[in-house]
């Protein structure tokens, strides 16, 4: 009955239009406190112990560094400077600037791991060039969409964080190694696709007139930015910092890049960039918060128990129902917001965590099958954070990127499919590594 209560409570907050995240702590607060009538107070106390423990961990110390990274970084032009040197290295032709997108998408992510913040960044950029070479607008709007969901994965991803403070055995470094394969995978994965329409419908006619950048020039432009990616992931594998101190290395190297070599930022610029990354950070930590009272709840009342049991009662055996929880995800992930996508990792492993052990999946993979989900969902209409911002920028309504982006939806979808076939793609780096 209890269990009832928890989902009839969070439906109706839903209905009233109360967002996602204060939804779920409020009903989670509810059915807690409706467990223990002689007791209220102790269930209160326990939902407000629960919040404070969902964000009370130390890897989390380094979320806010990588969202200040990522505002750092989209500000002080260096995805602009990425996007030439990608296009030296490519040359001009049909098909050659959405495969710049992608490529510097996957390594925007491999600087600030969020991905509406890449969207905005290579969106500035790239669209104006797209349409000008002759790439119409919803399908440049949608190439970088879909590309820019790739940051989620590729580390250092703010998600794969949220992710391992909930998993044992899914440390940050073990997550952040495994996301590096699977990104370059479903990179790939958009790039072949981009290509084949580019070609097939005849856009980027007028690429071919448009300049090809100095290649020595534009690396030297991209150097600076081109390194960091190497300075966090190649300091946290020598030693030399923990993730969190990666964050901290990451965000001074940020701020030098842009007051010092490009110029870019100046001192005025830094409250409002510290107050950005601030407001996003607190959102995140309080759907953290939030989502953690639910997950109590739905631990607590004892709700996984007989769903997990359910699912194993299907029969389906270990990739059947793995199969199953990539389709749920899939479809949840098509109706929640950008931040409201972190909500998925917490509601639903008190569900996945038993699930694991008794298929014996590996916590590092699943993990990074998650990700991929959720990042489908960043570029699938309705709710496509990332598609919202690059049709904006691009001056058109979702609506009309839909004929592409399911092409772009198939092509990632491949790649998720591809990892869960091949474990390995996930997990061999996280073992060479020892992690």
């Amino acid at each position: 009955m209890i269990a009832v209560l928890l989902f009839v409570v969070f439906a109706a907050l839903m209905l009233l239009g109360v967002p996602v995240a204060a939804s779920l702590g409020l009903a989670g607060i509810v059915s807690i406190a409706a467990d223990n009538l002689d007791s209220r107070w102790f269930g209160l106390i326990a939902a407000g112990q629960n919040a404070l423990a969902g964000i009370s961990k130390f890897p989390l110390l380094a979320l806010p560094m990588f969202v200040l990274v990522g505002v750092i970084f989209e500000k002080s032009g260096v995805a602009a400077r990425i996007i030439t040197f990608a296009t030296a290295c490519l040359g001009r032709g049909p098909g050659m600037l959405p495969t710049v997108a992608v490529l510097v998408a996957v390594i925007m992510g491999g600087i600030s791991g969020s991905a509406v913040a890449g969207a905005a960044a290579v969106g500035g950029v790239m669209i104006a060039p797209m349409l000008k070479a002759g790439y119409p607008a919803p399908f440049s709007a949608s190439v970088i969409g879909a590309a820019t969901a790739t940051e989620i994965l590729v580390p250092p991803s703010i998600a794969l964080i949220v992710y391992s403070i909930s998993v044992p055995g899914a440390s940050v470094p073990a997550m952040f190694a495994a996301g590096i394969l699977p990104g370059i995978l479903a990179g790939l994965a958009l790039i072949l696709p981009s290509i084949w329409l580019s070609r097939r419908h005849g856009f980027g006619q007028n690429e071919s007139a448009l300049d090809r950048p100095p290649f020595w020039a534009s690396l030297r432009q991209a150097a600076w930015g081109l390194a960091t990616p190497v300075l966090i992931l190649g300091g946290m594998r020598v030693g030399l910092f923990t993730p969190t101190e990666a964050a901290v290395v990451a965000v001074i190297f940020g701020l030098f890049i842009g007051l010092v070599i490009y110029r870019t930022l100046g001192l005025r610029d830094l409250p409002e960039l510290f107050r950005e990354a601030a407001e996003t950070s607190a959102v995140i930590m309080i759907v953290i918060a939030l989502a953690s009272i639910f997950a109590y709840a739905v631990t607590t009342l004892g709700i996984a128990d007989p769903l997990v049991a359910g699912i194993v009662g299907l029969n389906l055996g270990s990739t059947g129902t793995l199969i199953l929880v990539m389709a749920m995800l899939l479809m949840i992930g098509v109706v929640l917001d950008g931040v409201s996508i972190f909500l998925i990792f917490l509601i639903f492993l008190p569900l996945f965590v038993p699930l694991m052990q008794v298929f014996d999946w590996n916590a590092v993979w699943f993990g990074i099958l998650i990700t991929m989900a959720i990042a489908i969902g960043t570029f699938t209409p309705p709710m496509a954070v990332n598609l919202l911002v690059t049709s904006r920028i691009a001056g058109i309504s979702v609506e009309k990127t839909v004929p592409w982006v399911g092409w772009l939806v198939l092509g990632f979808s491949a790649a998720l499919m591809t990892v869960l076939l091949v474990p390995g793609l996930a997990t061999w780096l996280p073992a060479y590594f020892r992690y």
